[in-house]
């Protein structure tokens, strides 16, 4: 199944080229009192939400996908995890090119660097734009598979992580080049894309054999497969929650590939994963911003 978030907080099944309106089986989800528990209610109450939907289904008015305004499936995560240098070939990359790296010698390994966040606040969906804070910055496009928990998950093992995964989205992690920290830099408004939809694990029978590309402006730049990760999905679930709890909802941007470079405004990126989706979203100039002075 894959669901979505459409227009005026619409819940969405996508089949083929249309979204399904199924936004009433949102009434299956209880009440919430403050403060709220951690974790997404529709996932946390998906067992309860999905009878709905499949009851809705045969007679839930149709539109065609390319009519509705996208936004992030998940839309409040506790945390967006991203695991940097996740990829050989993009650590390589990192080397040869010194703008990525800013200067940095040290890219060895993963685990070297540990996990970073990103701000909930740059989250956004497919049906947004990305705007651009500082034109004098270099910002580049990172491809990534998207990982959403399904269920509260802490010191999990490898053998049984996937058991705590819910499904999988498209994934772009925005960063604006620079020797700050990454959490710092890659939190910057609109600079966390996530969906255009989940699609829930069962259509995904192995995250770590998964093709990857994206298109910028019609042209090819990364073409990769998740097999090629340097720590997998198992390994990034037992990882992450080795250091802190992950709820339901909660998304691991999990790492890109070479091929990663700058944008400008006007131009259009087209991220696909095989059998998760495809989308595409525009880069704009939101705010013609100027850097504090160090």
């Amino acid at each position: 199944m894959r669901f979505c978030r459409y227009d005026n907080d619409r819940l969405g099944i996508v089949q083929g080229t249309d979204v399904l309106d199924v936004s009433a089986a949102l009434s299956e989800i209880p009440t919430q009192r403050w403060p709220i528990a951690l974790g997404d209610p529709l996932i946390v109450h998906w067992d309860r939400v999905s009878v709905a939907i499949k009851a809705l289904l045969p007679n839930a008015p149709r539109k065609p996908i390319a009519s509705v305004k996208l936004y992030s499936p998940v839309p409040n995560p506790t945390k967006i995890v991203n695991a940097p240098i996740n990829y050989h070939d993009h650590i390589a990359e990192s080397k040869k090119d010194t703008a990525i790296a800013a200067g940095r010698t040290n890219l060895t390994h993963i685990s070297d660097w540990g996990l970073f966040l990103k701000a909930n606040s740059a989250l956004i969906g497919f049906g947004e734009e990305i705007k651009l804070r500082f034109d004098t910055r270099r910002n580049d496009f990172e491809c990534e598979l998207a990982v959403i928990i399904g269920k509260t998950a802490n010191r999990v093992s490898y053998d049984d992580a996937l058991d705590y995964v819910f499904g999988y989205s498209l994934g772009l992690d925005m960063t604006s080049r620079g020797k700050e920290l990454q959490c710092w830099r890659k939190s910057i408004d609109t600079f966390a894309v996530c969906g255009p939809w989940v699609t829930t694990k069962d259509e995904v029978p192995d995250p770590n054999k998964l093709d990857l590309k994206l298109w910028q402006n019609g042209e090819l730049r990364q073409n990769s497969n998740t097999s090629l990760l340097v720590y997998n999905v198992n390994k990034l679930i037992e990882y992450a929650s080795s250091f802190y709890t992950l709820y339901p909802g909660d998304i691991i941007f999990t790492g890109t590939p070479a091929g990663v470079g700058p944008v400008q405004p006007g131009d259009v990126l087209k991220p696909s994963i095989q059998s998760v989706g495809e989308g595409e979203v525009r880069i704009a100039m939101g705010y013609h911003g100027k850097e504090i002075e160090k």
